[in-house]
């Protein structure tokens, strides 16, 4: 039973049954101002939905969760990635090591086919004349300045 220490008004911890303390409840997470809940830009996240023909609404609820689930998406593969890297005694995330990745992992077996189509463009892409200072970025097939 929680009570107040002798007269300074700070409550004690509660006790558990052999008479030491107990763990402190769990807290609901504090808001920071400024702090975002998601990384991934929401709006970006709501077009990407609503260009499936097959959506016609989505609620913010599940624009966050779908958020959600791509942030733990790409943390989960560039982590496996990464450790692919490692085992070339590398820091820096390659090409093959996100193929390694997906073929080592069989949660990733839905992207073998995609990594390959990637890979055939990429080839072609290989033949194409480069512009100096832009960079073809096959995942959003659009174009990055460097």
């Amino acid at each position: 039973m929680a009570a107040a220490a002798a007269g300074n008004g700070t409550p004690r911890e509660e006790e558990g049954p052999s008479g030491e303390a107990a763990a402190p409840p769990p807290q609901a997470p504090t808001s920071v101002p400024g702090a975002r809940l998601s990384r991934l830009p929401l709006a970006r996240v709501k077009a990407l939905v609503k260009a499936d023909p097959d959506v016609t609404l989505a609620g913010q609820e599940a624009i966050f969760i779908l958020a959600r689930a791509a942030e733990l998406f790409v943390e989960t593969i560039a982590k496996d990635a990464y450790c692919c890297a490692q085992q070339g005694k590398r820091k820096t995330l390659q090409r093959r090591d996100l193929d390694n990745a997906i073929e080592a992992v069989d949660e990733f077996a839905f992207l073998e086919e995609r990594a390959r189509m990637l890979e055939r463009e990429g080839q072609r892409e290989g033949e194409r004349e480069r512009i100096p200072g832009i960079q073809y970025c096959q995942l959003n097939a659009g174009f990055i300045m460097s």
